[in-house]
């Protein structure tokens, strides 16, 4: 996504939904993305009947995805996607350029229920995080994984960009219900926002970070150690004053976040990036993938007269006659 710098001004105080906003603190060296998702995050979230604690937890990993993809500098995908062995076992996030995201969870109803105040890494268990970039069916996809081991999707997050990309990064994710007025009573809705900021000098050396550890050292082996950069400490101090509220408020906007965090070393922000809930399926995209089964199989789908399918995404549902279906014969 090309960034376009916007002149010098006051920051804008009308808060926007929906949107990502690239920033940079060039006293600081870092870059950075903020994200604030309303009626967006809502719809995917809506749109499935999961327990509170599994609708926050696939919001955070849209946040995430939304802070992700939207860096991607080419039309593409970037596919989030977990593994693991808790009561959430699957969590899917695919977005889509220009901004199209779309998300499902998979997980174990009676073992979420058993749960009380879980955290993310009581839902998530230990497994792994792929992250996947897809340029398009003549190019190579590339993807990096990093292992959940009973954290957070944030330190997950950290992790990745320590040991893949080697870029000094702190993420920020956040995601809450709130309670509105509507007719015939109050209505739930849900609200989310995220901060990613990286370290981004244009010395290699002020970026160097510790050895990883090998897990087989001699006993005794003193661990490597390297200085943070001031800079970056300062930001990651900055960044860690940010509260959830913060990320959420619907009355404050993105830009005077920015600044209320950034202004004493004077914060830039470039052109924001609209983002958007939509599903990539389709009828006529499913009657092509039953097309692909042969007769006897799909002769095994029906039910009641009739092939029924739904999107695991958008929940939507789609029912065909065994007629409207043609495809290769048994």
């Amino acid at each position: 996504m090309t960034e376009t710098p916007i002149p010098s001004r006051e920051p804008d105080t009308v808060p926007h939904d929906d949107l990502v906003i690239p920033f940079e603190v060039a006293a600081l060296d870092v870059r950075g993305r903020a994200v604030r998702l309303g009626p967006m995050v809502d719809d995917i979230l809506a749109r499935h009947d999961y327990p509170t604690v599994v609708s926050r937890l696939l919001g955070e990993a849209v946040v995430l995805t939304v802070l992700l993809g939207s860096s991607l500098k080419f039309d593409g995908r970037f596919i989030l996607q977990t593994q693991t062995d808790g009561p959430v076992r699957m969590l899917v996030v695919d977005w889509r350029s220009p901004g199209l995201v779309r998300a499902y969870a998979q997980f174990d109803h009676d073992a979420v229920a058993a749960l009380a105040n879980p955290s993310d890494a009581d839902l998530l268990g230990r497994g792994h995080l792929a992250m996947t970039i897809d340029q398009g069916a003549d190019m190579t996809r590339y993807q990096g994984l990093v292992a959940l081991g009973g954290g957070t999707l944030e330190e997950a997050a950290h992790e990745y960009f320590l040991r893949s990309e080697q870029i000094p990064t702190r993420v920020r994710l956040a995601v809450a219900e709130e309670f509105a007025a509507a007719a015939g009573g109050a209505r739930r809705r849900w609200r989310a926002g995220g901060l990613m900021l990286q370290f981004l000098p244009k010395s290699t050396e002020r970026m160097r970070s510790p050895d990883l550890d090998p897990g087989d050292a001699p006993e005794g082996t003193v661990p490597h150690e390297v200085p943070e950069d001031e800079a970056w400490v300062e930001g990651q101090a900055l960044v860690a004053t940010v509260e959830d509220l913060e990320l959420l408020d619907p009355a404050l906007s993105t830009e005077r976040l920015l600044y209320r965090l950034f202004h004493e070393h004077g914060v830039r922000v470039f052109r924001a990036a609209a983002v958007e809930a939509k599903c990539s399926c389709s009828r006529e995209r499913v009657a092509g993938i039953l097309g692909s089964f042969s007769a006897e199989e799909r002769v095994a789908m029906v039910e009641d007269g009739r092939i029924g399918v739904t999107c695991e995404f958008c929940n939507t549902r789609y029912t065909f006659t065994a007629d409207e279906v043609t495809g290769p014969t048994a």
